[in-house]
């Protein structure tokens, strides 16, 4: 009776806590942590950045940059780590209010706690070794930590994998992870909204993206049906 009584007491005060936390977060914006790897689309991620920096229902963004993404934005971007504390901005080109870059190598950082609440996390771009990571429990850095807390308490978490072609084990790793909860969204770009640009292509992937994560954006393109369509080329 007293372990019954433990668990009864146990899930009304983790009830209290979790709706405490909700309260807290809409009241103080959404917290988001962004990882990114070393799998090639550096501008993704700077687009996610710039975005989340933009919208004003985010008010913290945790980003979290592995040895390799450095390296990836060093060669797609020509955006060199430097002085860590500043990569935020060297990577917006600007001042950033919300972004704090925490080290991959802090495994006691605050996202690291499910006691720490965070509403969703992207990790843009995810490389198979991530993936492999978080599929299989592998908590041996901070992206790959903040990514299985994610998943322990049951809150939003979107890969951006980005490689091709998918091997066997990339694809088990893919199941493994969604199974677990997590939103598998490799970077294929969409051309239904007629891009001209590379930014086109980037921003539209990106905005599908964060309203996975939900927070859906307004520069997002919507397919309306082909009359609508039609009608709008005549």
């Amino acid at each position: 009776m007293v372990f019954w009584a433990r668990l009864v007491d146990t899930g009304c005060g983790h009830c209290e806590t979790h709706s405490i936390r909700t309260q807290m977060s809409e009241a103080q914006g959404q917290i988001v942590t962004v990882g990114v790897t070393g799998a090639s689309g550096a501008i993704l991620a700077q687009k996610a950045l710039a975005l989340l920096e933009a919208d004003a229902r985010v008010s913290r963004v945790h980003l979290i940059v592995t040895e390799t993404g450095q390296r990836l934005f060093a060669e797609e971007l020509g955006i060199a780590a430097g002085d860590l504390k500043q990569f935020p901005t060297r990577i917006l080109g600007r001042p950033t209010a919300k972004i704090e870059i925490l080290s991959n190598k802090d495994v006691g950082a605050s996202v690291a706690s499910g006691s720490y609440a965070v509403d969703c996390m992207i990790v843009i771009p995810c490389s198979m070794g991530t993936l492999a990571a978080i599929a299989n429990g592998i908590s041996d850095d901070l992206v790959a930590r903040a990514a299985d807390v994610m998943l322990k308490e049951s809150r939003k978490l979107v890969l951006c994998i980005r490689d091709t072609p998918f091997n066997r084990v990339h694809l088990e790793n893919m199941l493994r992870a969604q199974q677990a909860g997590a939103v598998i969204m490799p970077a294929i770009p969409a051309f239904y909204h007629q891009p001209k640009t590379i930014d086109d292509l980037v921003t539209q992937y990106v905005c599908r993206v964060l309203g996975q994560a939900g927070l859906p954006q307004d520069k997002l393109v919507r397919w309306q049906g082909k009359s609508v369509s039609r009608e709008a080329k005549a």
